[in-house]
């Protein structure tokens, strides 16, 4: 079957353009049967069914990330150890909200960055990931607390400035390096 060579479709106005992509997208979409049978409604069914899990998952990456402090503690950095740590705590960063967590997000955020931003990683102060890992076993542990979101605002406030900082030193001699550190998010919204 030939395909078509078709080119987008271009208006201009005074102050914008809008581009029409040569595809209909409303093609590839699937209309919910009349049956009632929405698979995001499913899907939304099976998170909330699984959701008394949340915690037990939560914990056992708690204690990874730990147990990956630990380790960084006994050996120091090595290309395993660090690995290792950063991995726990991007996987908490990203499943910290489905997992009703979100407040401990920002403070795993915090150390992945000093984490991936620290050109020599036997310059990170293990004080500060000891740091970042109690707040984040903290956080998840007081999670029932009425104050907890001031609380754990507070501490990852105090966690991102101690660590931009400490960032700021040890980038100092790579300005565009570190120019794209501080860059302000592209996305609307993230911060």
């Amino acid at each position: 079957m030939a395909r078509k060579n078709k080119v987008p479709s271009v208006a201009t106005f005074a102050d914008h353009e809008v581009i029409t992509p040569p595809t209909d997208l409303r093609k590839a979409v699937r209309q919910v049967p009349a049956d009632g049978d929405d698979p995001i409604a499913r899907a939304e069914a099976a998170l909330a069914q699984m959701s008394g899990e949340f915690g037990d998952w939560m914990q056992a990456e708690c204690e990874r990330l730990d147990a990956a402090r630990r380790e960084v503690n006994r050996l120091g950095f090595t290309k395993k150890t660090h690995d290792d740590l950063f991995r726990a705590a991007h996987d908490i960063k990203g499943e910290a909200a489905t997992f009703g967590y979100a407040a401990v997000g920002p403070v795993a955020d915090s150390l992945c960055r000093l984490i991936e931003h620290t050109a020599d990683m036997t310059r990170i102060p293990l004080t500060l990931v000891d740091q970042h890992v109690d707040a984040v076993r903290a956080i998840a542990r007081e999670r029932g607390r009425t104050d907890l979101a001031a609380i754990a605002a507070a501490l990852t406030k105090k966690l991102r400035e101690v660590t931009d900082e400490f960032l700021r030193a040890e980038n100092s001699g790579r300005p565009d390096y570190l120019e794209s550190i501080f860059a302000p998010p592209l996305a609307p919204g993230a911060a």
